[in-house]
């Protein structure tokens, strides 16, 4: 039984250090993604008066935030974003998204009310205002 055994785990383990390799790489590989896409927003983004870009112009992963605020009810911190978009919490992945909504407050479509806190943007930029008189 131990003879039959031993091949076994150590293909286990081959396998084990395979799949943490290539975790590795997969991760390396989205983040190579996730800045091609952003690049290529900016590149291809045209020249609006107000500068903010429509949802269907950002990168796909951004569109997704972005629905997921278009459906919330209030405000949304960052580990409630990476657990709707299943994206995982460890650290690496909440500073990701963290990175990501700070984009979108400086691109005037979020905003963060509170630290932590990310909220829609109540106005588009570049949109006049209601007159309070």
């Amino acid at each position: 039984m131990e003879a039959r055994q031993r091949p076994i785990r150590e293909t286990a383990e081959r396998l084990r250090e395979q799949i943490i390799e290539l975790s590795g790489q997969l991760d390396a590989a989205e983040c190579t993604l996730e800045q091609l896409e952003i690049t290529h927003a900016t590149v291809l983004e045209p020249a609006a008066e107000d500068g903010t870009p429509t949802p269907e112009r950002l990168p796909s992963g951004y569109r997704g935030i972005l629905a997921l605020f278009e459906e919330a009810a209030s405000g949304l911190l960052v580990k409630d974003v990476c657990q709707a978009l299943d994206t995982g919490l460890e650290p690496r992945h909440i500073e990701s998204t963290r990175a990501k909504l700070e984009r979108l407050v400086r691109r005037g479509i979020l905003t963060e009310p509170e630290p932590g806190l990310f909220t829609l943007t109540k106005h588009t930029p570049g949109t006049p205002e209601a007159n309070p008189s």
